[in-house]
């Protein structure tokens, strides 16, 4: 589009099309007809609600005219998954486009952790304090080494009258990034601790003093009285056949702007689609017609003649509405120079009717859309 102060860039309908500065002027306009009728005989007030009602009609098609000339609206991107089951994808504002050829390989977990069986969970196990260090383990299985992480060991004290139940309420209030449950199977009650977190570093170690002995834990000793069942792993998957690995499953920024979310392992590559949402582009243009083609109904609601009643609306014959409606008509019928491939609204679909309305021939829209660049370069050239 031509370049012109305070220019339709918000319609952005090609060269010269001043859709923002007609707008801007028409309801700077339409304020002297309130400030007069504010003044005039209560009689008029019906004009004067016809005016307003004018005004934020204007105001939303204004709105929705400058929505076409984001940048963001045409930068937005849509992500789809051959297999969501296995992995789902999104994008971030300017994500790159691309194809990518997924392999999960393992999801992230943390580690769980499950003590041997007791009477039941009203069952007390002794005295004595527990001590849980989140850190990392190596090696393995079994692992040879335990590294602590930053934070500082936790430590949980069992009073001899604590039952299983009280022990697992003492854990989960620790705040030690464990979460205690009690499973009850035909052998009796198990206490069992699993990482709140997930990822190789949400591993624990439990250091029992002999009263609690039984609810100690080292992934390094074989004999630990508690047993593993879940180590704490990281997930791992290919992208086009790099290797990717994070501490959860939800993969931020495995290309830029492009997360993925890992559900299910899968040995068969699962293809990922990122390209121009051409969704959001064809419900804006949908906004801004319908929003159009309110200023117009309401314009030819306010302005027809009832022959019968032989009464008028209240805006028959007003200049400024007059002004409004074949500006607006004016704007939309103009050719544009800004794109190559489309000259005018209706060589994208948008045609205007005999009552002033807009209409959308969806299959030439759909075909615009294959084009992005241009239909772009015509509703937000500058």
């Amino acid at each position: 589009m031509a370049s012109t102060t305070g220019a339709i860039s918000s319609l952005g309908v090609g060269s010269g099309l001043d859709v923002n500065g007609i707008i801007t002027k028409l309801m700077a306009i339409e304020q002297q007809p309130l400030t007069d009728l504010q003044k005039a005989d209560t009689g008029l007030k019906t004009q004067l609600s016809s005016y307003g009602q004018m005004q934020s009609l204007v105001s939303t098609l204004q709105t929705k005219a400058q929505a076409l000339s984001s940048i963001t609206l045409w930068k937005q991107t849509a992500a789809t998954s051959a297999d969501t089951s296995v992995v789902s994808a999104s994008t971030a504002l300017g994500a790159a486009a691309g194809n990518y050829a997924v392999t999960v390989q393992q999801l992230a977990s943390g580690q769980t952790v499950t003590s041997g069986a007791y009477a039941s969970d009203t069952t007390t196990v002794g005295s004595g304090t527990l001590s849980i260090q989140l850190g990392t383990y190596s090696g393995g299985p079994p692992a040879t080494s335990f590294a602590a992480g930053s934070g500082s060991a936790v430590s949980v004290s069992i009073a001899s009258t604590d039952t299983l139940a009280n022990i697992r309420d003492k854990i989960n209030a620790a705040g030690a990034g464990v979460s205690a449950t009690i499973i009850n199977d035909v052998n009796g009650a198990r206490l069992s601790l699993t990482s709140t977190g997930t990822g190789a570093a949400s591993a624990f170690q439990i250091t029992a003093s002999s009263g609690v002995s039984a609810l100690g834990f080292d992934a390094t000793n074989s004999a630990s009285p508690m047993s593993l069942n879940q180590s704490a792993v990281n997930a791992k998957a290919t992208v086009n056949g790099i290797a990717i690995e994070s501490a959860t499953n939800t993969m931020a920024n495995v290309a830029s702007g492009l997360t993925l979310t890992l559900s299910k392992v899968s040995a068969t590559p699962v293809q990922v689609s990122v390209a121009t949402d051409t969704s959001a582009v064809n419900q804006a243009v949908k906004d801004f017609v319908t929003a159009f083609n309110g200023v117009a109904s309401f314009i030819n609601t306010q302005t027809a003649y009832d022959p019968t009643a032989k009464k008028g609306g209240p805006l028959l014959g007003d200049s400024t509405t007059n002004s409004l409606e074949w500006g607006l008509r004016g704007v939309i019928n103009q050719a544009s120079t800004a794109s190559s491939a489309f000259t005018t609204l209706s060589s994208v679909g948008i045609s205007m009717q005999s009552d002033g309305t807009l209409a959308i021939d969806q299959t030439k829209l759909g075909n615009a859309l294959n084009n992005l660049p241009e239909l772009q370069n015509l509703f937000s050239a500058d």
